[in-house]
């Protein structure tokens, strides 16, 4: 095994040298799904049917993912179901070049424990790939630059052991504006730094607006944690927008949905999202926030972050304990 600090700093180059700052963009632009598609059932009373229908029919798109359990039967039945949450590193979710899912989150909603689990993967944690063997090992976001939403989905199925009902993949575009809406978030920065003409100071809560949550969440080179500790911060954002979005009134308008439904597609229906909304926006009373965490290692000549299977216990055991289903076993 190489040494975890030099492979740390080395990946940090390869990512650096290769990606474009704006893809760190992405990091939040999540928050559009959970805040306003998700958990806003006061906003739907707000809203003509016939605005938000247009809208979501824009945004839907089966991906053909191999789906272990039926998702409509969970959601129909108000039993806890589980959302893939990707952000893609590209502006656009129509260019020929698909880019990868530089953001990925299992999101687990219980309406019965009123609990919700957010859950975020490395974007360089090792996998191989079910349907593409001759890429693999792979990083987990090449999934989606291999073989779409699809191959996504049953990557994160395969290694979690888990079930995934519903996915929802954005773009970079819209969040700014998103948070804005919504009259910005407030968060308690758990480190002090400066960015992009931003400054936080840990253990102060700030009201930020779009430029500045984006500013917040992402900063990486400077945390001692690297990427995972960017991950806490972008954690703690959705979830500040989570609680903000549930009384927002009129965030739900023509013009702002018609602008988000250009850079979001999920498998959510009309339908299964109005039941979200009306049966699972309790879920947010509580939110737990965790992350699978890995081991930097070079293989190959790549540098990966390696999820062991004590961890990927772990991780699993979490979101199938808020899904209500029976824990998987890893072995040894």
């Amino acid at each position: 095994m190489a040494d975890k600090g030099s492979n740390h700093s080395e990946h940090q180059r390869h990512h650096h040298h290769h990606h474009g700052r704006r893809k760190h963009l992405v990091r939040n632009i999540i928050l559009v799904v959970i805040g306003i598609l998700v958990l806003t059932g006061a906003a739907f009373a707000a809203v003509a049917f016939n605005n938000m229908n247009k809208a979501t029919t824009n945004m839907y798109e089966k991906t053909g993912a191999t789906k272990t359990r039926s998702a409509a039967s969970a959601l129909g039945s108000k039993k806890p179901i589980s959302i893939l949450l990707m952000g893609t590193d590209t502006g656009a979710l129509g260019r020929n070049y698909k880019g990868r899912t530089d953001t990925m989150i299992v999101m687990t909603i219980n309406p019965k424990t009123k609990k919700t689990t957010m859950t975020s993967l490395p974007r360089d944690m090792e996998v191989n790939l079910p349907d593409y063997p001759e890429y693999s090992p792979a990083k987990i976001n090449a999934a989606y630059a291999y073989g779409s939403s699809k191959e996504a989905i049953n990557t994160v199925q395969n290694y979690l052991k888990i079930p995934i009902d519903y996915y929802v993949l954005v773009n970079m575009g819209g969040l700014e504006k998103a948070i804005d809406q919504v009259g910005g978030v407030t968060v308690t920065s758990p480190l002090t730094f400066n960015y992009d003409g931003h400054s936080f100071v840990s253990g102060q809560s700030k009201t930020m607006d779009g430029e500045t949550a984006l500013a917040f969440s992402r900063m990486r080179h400077e945390d001692p944690q690297g990427d995972y500790g960017r991950q806490t911060r972008q954690r703690l954002i959705i979830a500040a927008l989570l609680k903000k979005s549930a009384s927002y009134k009129t965030v739900l308008n023509r013009t702002f949905l018609n602008s988000i439904s250009s850079e979001l597609k999920t498998d959510l229906t009309f339908n299964d999202m109005t039941k979200l909304a009306l049966n699972y926006r309790n879920a947010s009373v509580t939110v737990k926030s965790d992350h699978a965490q890995g081991t930097s290692e070079s293989i190959g000549g790549q540098s990966f972050e390696v999820v062991s299977k004590t961890e990927l216990q772990r991780v699993s055991n979490i979101i199938r304990d808020n899904l209500g289903l029976e824990r998987a076993n890893f072995g040894e």
